[in-house]
């Protein structure tokens, strides 16, 4: 029985093409032709595939018959990707040519992307705050010695440097215990109006040191809602200390919860808390990329008021392990306001 090179490749799951002995191809599957382009059968492979990489590795396989792989790149319209092809000659069942196969490869490459830069900015924000240790501890063995002033004013920078590490570490530890916990959805009930009350009180210091006061609008009672109590509490922390930064001297932070009521969101009853600021907003440009570790819109006054760049990436992990949502709402000028949704039950 003699196979049709069209049915083998619309048999395989993947972008795969077959391409005779005269170098034509003479089928693609319909993943192929969205990834090559419509009108590639009949075509010599050279005029489709054109990348350097895929065409050496197709011309050897030529010459000798050996399986190769080779990187092709491409983009979907959204974002650029990476295929892994694979090259191997067929000569079974009546078919004589060779058929080239591409595996996607671009989540793997984000993924790797993005450990590389998490690794970069890891490093990064750990070498900042130790250069400056080494510096201050040679000078204070060298010329400042003996000057008490100096040493005084060194040593006080020293200590802000080492918190801003011990931040960042214990930041660090935290994202890696909340993303370890992700799928395991909690079962404790939590008086989520109470929880509130207790994060508002907590950060009434910080709140008086800025000059800023923070409003709660709570109903006198709410259903318990499914939850860590302890996560949700970092979560809360982490919204309305980031309003009470940012909001600036003499303004009004408000935390407000609303529900229970049915949200589309989380297909069901769920509770709204909203977390106002009066700061400088926040460009639309920036908004998606708000809960990427690292990403600061302004990463200098961030620093200034010791943030270290994970507490919303670690606020989206605990709202997603309580299978919520994390909504942002911006206008430049006219501050920020934070929305997590979270079903009751």
């Amino acid at each position: 029985m003699v196979a049709a090179p069209g049915s083998v490749v619309a048999a395989l799951p993947i972008a795969a093409l077959f391409v005779d002995r005269d170098e034509r191809i003479s089928a693609a599957n319909p993943e192929a032709l969205a990834l090559l382009g419509q009108a590639i059968e009949g075509r010599h492979f050279i005029t489709v595939l054109r990348q350097p990489q895929i065409l050496d590795a197709v011309e050897q396989v030529v010459r000798d018959g050996t399986p190769r792989t080779a990187r092709y790149l491409s983009n979907d319209g959204r974002q650029d990707t990476t295929f892994r092809a694979s090259v191997r000659v067929v000569r079974e069942g009546g078919l004589d040519g060779m058929l080239v196969c591409f595996e996607d490869e671009t989540p793997r490459e984000h993924a790797e992307q993005m450990r590389r830069d998490f690794v970069a900015n890891v490093s990064h924000e750990l070498k900042t705050p130790l250069t400056a240790l080494i510096g201050f501890i040679d000078t204070l063995k060298g010329p400042a010695r003996a000057d008490a002033a100096a040493r005084d004013r060194f040593l006080s920078i020293m200590e802000s440097e080492a918190n801003r590490m011990n931040r960042l570490v214990s930041d660090l530890l935290s994202l890696s215990r909340v993303e370890a916990e992700e799928r395991v959805r909690p079962t404790a009930r939590v008086d989520i109006a109470g929880l509130i009350r207790d994060s508002v009180r907590a950060l009434e210091p910080l709140a008086q040191e800025a000059g800023v006061t923070v409003e709660a609008d709570l109903p006198e009672s709410t259903p318990g809602i499914l939850g860590d109590r302890d996560q949700l509490r970092q979560v809360l922390q982490n919204l309305i200390e980031n309003a009470i930064k940012y909001s600036g001297r003499g303004a009004v932070a408000r935390v407000s919860l609303t529900g229970p009521a049915y949200e589309p969101r989380v297909r069901g009853h769920g509770v709204r808390i909203q977390v106002t600021d009066s700061g400088p907003g926040i460009d639309p440009i920036h908004i998606p990329r708000l809960t990427e570790r690292f990403y600061r819109v302004d990463a200098h006054r961030s620093r200034e008021r010791g943030g270290t760049g994970l507490g919303l990436a670690i606020v989206k992990h605990i709202v997603n392990r309580h299978r919520g949502r994390l909504l942002v709402d911006s206008t430049p000028g006219e501050g920020a306001q934070f929305t997590v949704v979270l079903p009751t039950g």
